[in-house]
């Protein structure tokens, strides 16, 4: 008999619920899985704190996610709380509500912070389990919100890992405030990515990767607009392979783009609407350095990430 678990990742950006099944051989069988854009994230790079209307937006779609659970009869559950929540100074008031949402399925449950580290390394769980280990070793990229974490490893785990503190809204919110962005703000923004991204090149040993692997919103929906799919598809964005040629051409599209152009796109989510330039900024260096450090002709994106990792955590 199956043991039925549930994990939730609250990023800076969205908060993402799955609930699935550990089967007898340890892997995952999916039985729900679901993402909403919350923005708990927003202003915190500003003002040190998460917006009390934030707070609301999260704790409605936690709401619903545990009716879920308790639907679905959940024995145990994760949730992890990621880069928005380590920067905030009122970190706790978003803490007491998780644990009251979070009772009403598994008693004295809550919400935790982890580390840059440990996000990484959940990740990466998650991102590999369905590739081969001959393509490896790997570098799994996971373009967040408000961080963006790389972990180089392989089939028997990773080897190293780094949390870059830099994300779409993050970048956005610093950089990027045209619409379209001005020649001069994306300079910028380039700018501050490559800052932000050098110390974790200094860290991960990209230049022995094999295969580049993106996870995350930012990655599932360049690949979506390069596929130039009327809607969002998550079976045909999983494990979908991009040459660089590809992922610059769509970063440069979408970059490039006004408001109204980018909420036009069939696969958008409108939540990613106001920020996707700014991931296309990360992506677009992250390409220029993996090709040029480890000679890398593509990316991998998987729709198998942290929550992956979460739910194999307590499997």
């Amino acid at each position: 008999m199956s043991d039925r678990v549930a994990a939730v990742d609250c990023g800076t950006n969205s908060i993402r619920l799955l609930v699935a099944d550990v089967l007898e051989d340890g892997r995952l069988a999916d039985v729900h899985r679901e993402m909403r854009i919350v923005r708990l994230g927003q202003g915190v790079d500003a003002t040190g704190s998460l917006a009390p209307e934030a707070i609301e937006r999260t704790r409605v779609a936690l709401a619903e996610y545990t009716g879920l659970m308790r639907e679905a009869g959940v024995s145990r559950v994760r949730m992890v709380a990621t880069s928005a929540t380590r920067d905030a100074s009122n970190r706790e008031d978003f803490f007491a509500m998780a644990r009251a949402e979070l009772g009403t399925v598994v008693p004295g449950a809550e919400a935790e912070v982890i580390s840059g580290d440990e996000e990484a390394r959940l990740s990466f769980t998650g991102a590999i389990g369905e590739l081969s280990s001959a393509a490896g070793p790997f570098v799994v990229v996971d373009l967040g919100g408000g961080s963006t974490e790389l972990v180089f490893g392989d089939s028997d785990g990773v080897r190293a890992a780094f949390s870059a503190d830099i994300g779409c809204v993050r970048i956005t919110e610093r950089c990027l405030p045209g619409d379209p962005p001005t020649a001069d703000q994306v300079t910028a923004a380039r700018e501050f990515a490559t800052e932000r991204l050098a110390e974790a090149f200094a860290e991960v040993p990209v230049e022995n990767a094999h295969t580049w692997v993106g996870v995350a919103g930012t990655m599932t929906t360049l690949a979506a607009v390069a596929l130039d799919l009327p809607e969002y598809d998550s079976d045909r964005v999983h494990l979908t392979a991009l040459t660089l040629d590809q992922v610059r051409e769509v970063c440069d599209r979408l970059i490039g783009m006004n408001h109204e152009e980018r909420a036009a796109l069939g696969p958008m989510h409108p939540g990613r609407v106001d920020v996707i330039g700014g991931g296309a900024v990360i992506t677009e260096v992250l390409a220029y350095e993996l090709s040029r450090r480890a000679n890398i002709t593509q990316l991998i994106v998987s729709e198998h990430d942290i929550l992956d990792g979460i739910a194999l955590s307590i499997a």
